[in-house]
């Protein structure tokens, strides 16, 4: 998957030289605390109802909300410090979203073999309530989606969220329709691909720049 470019021309310098957005400005850090209260609002949602219902594409919804919360955190401590710092934090960041991708996939294999078919209209619908979350976050972001490693990724993060709510609202219909739980699962190990993609973005980026730092 081809990424989009990374830089934009620098403003201050006559020498044509590219420099990385690193999401130092006021309005930036202003938009990570409100995608914050976001992700957090939508954590304690859907969680619910994933422990009330089972739903292994409701479990993987709400723990990306509760990482992205954390993430993007980290993301706004990191903002403004060393080159080193911002892409270490990003390299966390990345590894965290693969063992969050492990997890949800161990979790999807683990409902395979065990459980009932979760309530598919419940599903479908707190997928639709954190696709809102999402889109309000992802409009809020759209403008910084390139940058350094810390601010890419925080992009990345949104966009999976986006990909994530509709997978499970689609899911929700399918259990609807056929009365089964395969539906949900297979959105389940669908996540955990997309997660595991986005996780290596994010680490080779991030490695690029430490070396550069370097």
């Amino acid at each position: 998957m081809s990424q989009p470019a990374l830089e934009e021309p620098s403003a201050g310098c006559g020498c044509g030289a590219a420099v990385k957005f690193d999401g130092a400005t006021p309005a930036y850090r202003r938009i990570l605390w409100s995608v914050i209260a976001i992700n957090a609002l939508a954590f304690v949602a859907l969680a619910g109802g994933a422990w009330l219902q089972g739903s292994a594409a409701l479990g993987a919804n709400a723990l990306d909300f509760l990482a992205d919360s954390a993430t993007y955190a980290i993301s706004l401590w990191a903002i403004g410090r060393s080159t080193r710092v911002r892409a270490g934090a990003a390299l966390l960041k990345g590894a965290s979203l693969g063992l969050l991708a492990a997890f949800i996939l161990g979790f999807a294999i683990w409902r395979a073999v065990s459980g009932a078919p979760p309530e598919g209209a419940v599903i479908s619908g707190l997928g639709l309530l954190g696709f809102v979350a999402n889109g309000v976050a992802a409009l809020l972001l759209v403008r910084h989606r390139e940058g350094d490693a810390n601010v890419r990724s925080v992009w990345l993060c949104t966009r999976n969220d986006l990909i994530e709510s509709l997978v499970v609202a689609a899911a929700g219909g399918l259990v609807w329709i056929t009365a089964s739980r395969w539906p949900d699962l297979i959105a389940g190990v669908i996540l955990a691909l997309v997660f595991l993609q986005s996780a290596w973005a994010i680490i080779r980026q991030s490695r690029q720049e430490l070396r550069q730092g370097s």
